[in-house]
């Protein structure tokens, strides 16, 4: 078992799973496209460790996501603008059990039964998931949506700040 004491979330990121690592240590499993690791730090420590590496903490993302598409229960955060990176909780942000998969990488969801589902990444690889089709499938949708609202936002916002530099230039 490959242990990293200073985990990152890159564009190579599908997914944060809590893992227990022993007896009385609960950490995070984190699956990569190529591979996978394991840390001492909780899910939550890792977005949120993740998020300050970028200049903002996981409160501020949820704040973030919450200001610019109003969802304040289990809201997708973004991690990285300009890579589009962007990641989904499978419940509350606070829960000792929660998921946070990367939008980037989902193919698709399948129902296993009514209270698992299974989802499939971009690379073949699958995990199962102890959450209702219904509830992931919206977890998705509406990640799909707040991706939207925000690329459009940082868009324009990037078209204006461009125009103003072309207007600076004699």
């Amino acid at each position: 078992m490959k242990l990293i004491n200073r985990p990152r979330v890159t564009a190579k990121t599908m997914a944060v799973l809590p893992y227990e690592l022993d007896e009385d240590t609960c950490g995070s499993q984190v699956l990569e496209r190529d591979g996978e690791y394991y840390t001492y730090l909780s899910p939550r420590q890792v977005m949120d460790e993740v998020c300050k590496e970028l200049g903002a903490d996981l409160k501020g993302r949820l704040r973030g996501a919450q200001h610019v598409y109003g969802i304040n229960r289990k809201a997708p955060i973004a991690i990285d603008t300009s890579c589009q990176i962007f990641f989904l909780p499978t419940s509350s942000p606070s829960a000792n059990d929660c998921i946070w998969i990367c939008h980037n990488h989902v193919s698709y969801v399948k129902k296993v039964t009514p209270k698992v589902t299974q989802i499939h990444f971009n690379n073949g690889k699958q995990i199962k998931l102890n959450i209702s089709y219904l509830s992931i499938s919206n977890q998705i949708q509406r990640t799909a949506q707040y991706r939207h609202l925000l690329m459009e936002r940082v868009n324009k916002l990037q078209k204006e700040i461009e125009r103003e530099l072309l207007e600076l230039q004699p």
